[in-house]
């Protein structure tokens, strides 16, 4: 189990209280690309899917984290 299948697992048993450079290192490996136009907001995009917006709050509400683990398939 690699150690971003670990942080996927940890935070699927625990959504709230999730960092946000944790949600985008989990969507960076899985092949979406991080923009941000200066805004409290960050886009992320991959080729061939629907882009997800995240606001850079602290901690991500769990709406988002599950959100993203829908999208990688946790």
């Amino acid at each position: 189990m690699s150690k971003y299948d670990k942080l996927s697992a940890k935070i699927k048993n625990n959504p709230k209280n999730v960092d946000f450079d944790i949600i985008k290192k989990i969507l960076e490996n899985n092949g979406y690309e991080c923009f941000n136009t200066g805004g409290s907001h960050y886009v992320f995009r991959k080729d061939n899917e629907l882009p997800i917006t995240i606001p850079y709050d602290r901690p991500i509400k769990v709406i988002y984290v599950k959100k993203v683990l829908e999208l990688i398939g946790a």
